[in-house]
């Protein structure tokens, strides 16, 4: 089995460090940050946490002058050994002008690590000799000075997304209109235009898993077209949500009742994505109800229409 894959983050306080271990543990990687090193190889050989959804995740660990113990030597020596033992290992460093540095620090307030009485540009210079060992050494090294958090973590993104391992949770939720929208709606598509199975007394006790009513809501002459373009559409946006990091997508498919049409179309639609390699869950949200509105005695009163 080959081993999970290491990345040693480290840079100067203030370049973004948290901002790019954030990122990564939300791309599903494991994040460790100031493990001190004489702990390395006591993490290395755990056991991964129980019922992980991925036993070989990734691995970053966040090291800096903040971690106890530091020694970039140290540091450099464990990486090295870790190479020559076969574990697939990168540095990645974070850096940032001086005098933008002193900027961020005196915008936010915050005292420098290694300088807690005295002007932070003293610490900014302490710290860049500690970790100039470290910066030589590099495989990749990222300048932040001209980047706002949000494009380091696309930098990021770009550089360590791993395919199966940051997919978003796709939710596919068929409703009623009369019943109110899902409140957490990422996207909503109305069939209310698909011929309504409703008005058919043979059809109306049944549901949009029933083959008879599918059968007559695919009669209409929009039915493949509409649908069919949908699920493109899904199948361009949901990686382009993945690729910025958002991790819950939820599609809302709605229908006047939330019986009939929409979930026929939320079981369609969520039947191409699992062909497309994704994996949604669906949820019928009023079929229960409408059930239960549809099941009335047929006395001439209203119902309401899936």
């Amino acid at each position: 089995m080959t081993p999970p894959e290491i990345l040693v983050v480290t840079g100067v306080s203030g370049a973004g460090m948290s901002t790019a271990l954030k990122t990564l543990e939300d791309l599903g990687w494991e994040v460790v940050d100031n493990l001190p090193l004489a702990l390395l190889d006591r993490l290395l050989s755990a056991s991964p946490p129980a019922g992980a959804a991925h036993e070989a995740r990734p691995l970053a660990l966040g090291i800096g002058t903040r971690t106890r113990a530091f020694d970039a030597d140290r540091a450099i020596e464990l990486i090295a050994q870790l190479r020559h033992d076969g574990r697939p290992i990168e540095l990645l460093f974070l850096d940032c002008a001086s005098n933008e540095l002193e900027r961020r620090y005196d915008e936010t307030r915050r005292r420098h690590p290694l300088a807690q009485d005295r002007p932070a540009r003293d610490g900014i210079a302490r710290e860049r000799e500690l970790l100039a060992p470290l910066r030589d050494v590099a495989d990749r090294l990222i300048d932040t000075t001209r980047l706002a958090a949000n494009a380091l973590s696309q930098r990021i993104r770009q550089a360590y997304a791993r395919d199966g391992l940051s997919e978003p949770t796709l939710t596919i939720r068929s409703f009623g209109f009369s019943r109110g929208l899902p409140g957490d709606a990422d996207l909503v598509f109305d069939m209310r235009f698909l011929r309504n199975p409703h008005w058919d007394p043979a059809l109306r006790p049944g549901t949009g898993l029933d083959p008879d009513v599918v059968a007559y809501i695919a009669e209409d002459p929009a039915y493949e077209e509409a649908v069919g373009r949908i699920e493109d559409l899904l199948l361009l946006l949901i990686p382009r949500y993945r690729a910025e990091g958002k991790a819950y997508v939820s599609i809302a498919i709605g229908c006047t009742g939330g019986k009939h049409r929409s979930v026929h179309v939320a079981d369609r639609i969520a039947r191409r994505l699992r062909e497309a390699g994704f994996s949604p869950t669906v949820f019928h949200r009023d079929l229960v109800a409408a059930r239960q509105d549809g099941g009335r005695p047929r006395d001439g009163s209203m119902s309401k229409a899936p």
